[in-house]
């Protein structure tokens, strides 16, 4: 039986398309294992992944930026053969305010005396909005003294007038007296970078006597 032209002619053409589909598909195995050669799949493991996590964490928690003044300021300090300044500012505000108060440790209670009348600076403390110091008046003669609180001078270490207010302290000292506590109160916000402060308060209205109390050390 003769074949039809047509049917034949459709076979072949399915038999070509099948042999150019094989080939394409061998030509494009080759060439992707050619390109891929070489590379190799990435370590996934969870207890690497967490070992380089932490190492990346510490290594981001290890670089500081310093300010450009401090490197600065080091290079030259080693040029000159100095103790390199630390870049760490919170250990350096830490060790400045357990210094200062230190020294209010040492240095109170502080006194003055004038015409037999004691001023005490007892203590330096902080409290709430404002720095408080206690203190007391005695006087130690036969003459009553009064005063009026508001003549009371408060000055930082560069001379500028602070405002301050009184509590407790008497009105007129009798004479003889035993100590009269009060305190003293400064706003803190007045205080940014102060120190030290000194105080001055005269007897009203003679002004005969004048306490003074100079370079009181802070607690900030």
């Amino acid at each position: 039986m003769k074949l039809n032209s047509t049917i034949a002619l459709t076979l072949l053409l399915l038999v070509s398309m099948l042999v150019a589909g094989l080939v394409s598909a061998s030509w494009g195995s080759s060439l992707g294992r050619e390109a891929l050669k070489g590379i190799t799949q990435p370590d996934t493991r969870p207890t690497n992944s967490k070992v380089g996590g932490q190492a990346g964490s510490t290594r981001r928690e290890e670089l500081a930026v310093l300010p450009e003044d401090d490197i600065i300021a080091n290079v030259k300090t080693r040029m000159n053969g100095g103790a390199v300044k630390d870049a760490n500012p919170s250990s350096s505000v830490s060790s400045k305010a357990v210094s200062q108060n230190e020294i209010a440790k040492t240095q109170l209670p502080m006194t003055a005396t004038s015409q037999d009348v004691v001023l005490e600076i007892k203590s330096v403390r902080k409290q709430s909005e404002s720095l408080v110091l206690a203190v007391s008046l005695r006087n130690n003669g036969k003459q009553p003294v009064r005063f009026v609180y508001d003549a009371l001078t408060v000055s930082d270490e560069q001379g500028r007038s602070l405002k301050a207010s009184t509590d407790g302290l008497p009105v007129e000292l009798p004479a003889s007296s035993s100590a009269f506590p009060g305190t003293i109160s400064i706003p803190a916000n007045l205080l940014d970078g102060v120190q030290k402060i000194s105080l001055s308060l005269p007897d009203y209205p003679d002004k005969r006597l004048q306490l003074q109390v100079s370079n009181i050390p802070l607690v900030q």
